[in-house]
């Protein structure tokens, strides 16, 4: 794999690799790049894998190489500091229970000592904390050069670290936001480089998808609000009008978000868009706006915090005003729903040829590896999603780990059809005895949260083993108790699938439910497989199926993490064998041997 990198560096060629695990990918293209002497850009799927090529696997290889590189690590801008935001919510002390009070002190001292401001540094407030948005920028809220302090922009300190890189290590939401601004006209986020390296590529059709279409979410519209109180308790004490009508404003939004009904819903915006209570939701919204926006407009002399939220309500009562118009006939229309939050979208059916586009204003080699791009043996699909050329090359390096003897793939027998009501009961009672063999040290992973919920309802107090579920806590939380307790059983959906890493005898079974289609409901996917349909192509087989096979193949690589790993692999969804598709999937598998019958995994269990 190395070698077809370098090759790919040398000849500003593009390569399409996929490596199983075990095999050292991300070295198999580390090395090459660093000793190419061309500057490189590494984009990575997460934060976290950002992180790790950074810290770990980048000075090892260094060191080993004797590499002079300067190495660089950007991430997005709301992951950075902000000291004017810091300060303007100190004054404010609009706190919302004495917890946040609690981490914004947490934050504060913390922000007397760091050099680079990243706030991955501060391990003591969650992820999620409310208080981060108020302590961080965004593009929306970012005052540029005319903040008071510009000098001590962590933002623009990593920046000037990235200009000056050999190679630099970003994420794909970063990547693509550079890639969307430059269509606008706007300066690049990212420097100019000789190639571009994709890790975890599978995720890059979704990804672009949403860069190249329009969102909008109440987080954007609710900040506006906020920060619009903060600036003027600091700007413009003498006008308390502004901060009524940007209380009102945040109060509409609410209105909207009560107006589109039950929380978890993704949907077509047409199956709410001309409801009543929806149409006045957003009367109301755009009339409030119009009212913040005279408000925002008399006040924004005062000072480059009210000007800033003067100039982010024009532009977002613009995107709000287009959002709930329908769009063009290449784009779907569609919502969806949290607790207490919304986004509404519009995404395009097809980013191949708008992807081929951005990639020449790139004149770079390009690199796309993931443990999980081909179908079978073949690499068409993604291919076709992302436009990449037939001349690009392509390679498929299996994992080095011995699945024949370490591994089984087991499919209970006298399961029914995965859509009969009481499939999820019948696989827990096939998997129980499975669970029992390997005592605990399983993943079982969903394809829905319905499912999940059921299948731990029926399994609490069946089996004598730590149950951890997706949910009780923060995903890192949770894969250290599962660690930690050494025989748990943890039940997981979507994000347990992939950039999970138990390796080890604590992970030793993985359970499937059913093969990862992803839900007919789902907007989007609807639009486009009816889109395929009018252009006279097979949905199912071009599309659904590659994509379910890439995704399995993700849940079943956290199976076998290292080389001494064994395992059960207990693939339940009966339509892999009554089905003439089911070879595909099988066939994309590590080869492991296969069984029908309980008794063969209890002995691999006691042999193992």
């Amino acid at each position: 794999m190395a070698g077809a990198v370098a090759a790919a560096l040398e000849d500003h060629g593009t390569l399409i690799a996929e490596a199983g695990t075990g095999t050292g990918k991300t070295f198999a293209y580390l090395v090459p790049a660093l000793l190419s002497g061309k500057r490189v850009i590494v984009s990575t799927g997460t934060r976290a894998l950002q992180d790790q090529l950074y810290r770990k696997d980048l000075p090892v290889i260094c060191a080993a190489l004797g590499s002079p590189a300067k190495l660089a690590l950007l991430k997005g801008r709301s992951n950075y500091l902000c000291d004017y935001r810091l300060e303007a919510a100190e004054a404010a002390g609009r706190f919302r229970s004495r917890e946040q009070a609690a981490e914004f002190a947490r934050i504060r001292h913390w922000a007397a000592m760091t050099r680079h401001g990243d706030i991955a540094e501060v391990i003591d407030v969650a992820e999620d904390s409310p208080v981060w948005p108020l302590v961080t920028s965004t593009a929306d809220n970012c005052l540029g050069a005319e903040c008071p302090r510009l000098a001590d922009c962590k933002v623009l300190q990593a920046r000037r670290e990235a200009l000056e890189a050999d190679l630099l290590v970003v994420n794909h939401h970063l990547f693509f936001a550079d890639m969307a601004i430059r269509e606008e006209g706007f300066a690049e986020l990212l420097p100019g480089a000789d190639a571009v390296i994709f890790d975890e590529a599978h995720q890059l059709p979704e990804v672009a998808s949403s860069f190249f279409g329009l969102t909008l979410s109440s987080r954007q519209l609710v900040e506006l609000a906020r920060d619009t109180m903060i600036e003027q308790g600091r700007d413009a004490r003498d006008f308390p009008d502004l901060a009524e009508r940007a209380a009102q404003f945040e109060d509409r939004v609410t209105g909207l978000r009560q107006a589109l009904g039950d929380e978890g819903r993704r949907a077509p915006w047409s199956e709410v868009g001309e409801s009543a209570p929806v149409i006045d939701a957003i009367a109301a919204i755009t009339l409030a706006l119009s009212r913040l926006l005279e408000a925002l407009k008399e006040a924004a002399p005062r000072g480059k915090g009210l000007e800033n939220c003067h100039a982010r309500a024009v532009e977002l009562a613009q995107r709000f005003a287009q959002l709930t118009q329908p769009p063009g006939d290449e784009a779907v229309h569609w919502f969806e729903t949290y607790a207490r939050s919304f986004q509404i979208a519009q995404t395009p059916l097809d980013i191949a040829a708008t992807f081929r586009g951005r990639m020449a204003m790139y004149q770079a080699a390009w690199v796309f590896t993931s443990a999980t791009l081909a179908v079978g043996e073949g690499f068409g699909h993604y291919r076709h999603r992302l436009g990449l050329a037939e001349s690009a090359a392509t390679l498929k390096v299996d994992s080095p780990f011995d699945y024949a003897r370490h591994a089984v793939l087991y499919h209970p027998e006298g399961l029914p059809e995965p859509a009969a009501p009481g499939y999820t009961a019948a696989l827990i009672e096939a998997i129980v005895p499975v669970l029992e063999a390997s005592r605990g040290r399983a993943f079982l992973l969903f394809t829905s949260y319905r499912a999940l919920n059921e299948a731990h309802e029926r399994l609490d107090g069946r089996v004598p083993y730590p149950l951890l579920k997706q949910g009780s806590l923060p995903k890192a939380a949770l894969l250290d108790a599962f660690r930690r307790h050494g025989n748990a059983v943890l039940l997981g959906t979507q994000s347990f699938w992939e950039g999970v890493d138990v390796r080890g005898e604590a992970l030793s079974c993985v359970v499937i439910d059913k093969l990862p289609f992803s839900s007919p409901g789902d907007p989007v996917l609807a639009a486009r497989i009816d889109a395929m349909k009018r252009a006279g192509g097979n949905p199912f087989f071009e599309y659904q199926i590659p994509n379910a096979v890439i995704t399995l193949k993700q849940g079943v690589g956290r199976l076998i993490r290292d080389v001494d790993d064994c395992g059960v692999l207990v693939l339940a969804d009966p339509r892999l064998l009554t089905k003439g598709y089911g070879k595909l999937f099988l066939d994309s598998l590590p080869p492991m041997t296969r069984t029908r019958r309980l008794d063969r995994v209890q002995k691999f269990f006691a042999w193992a």
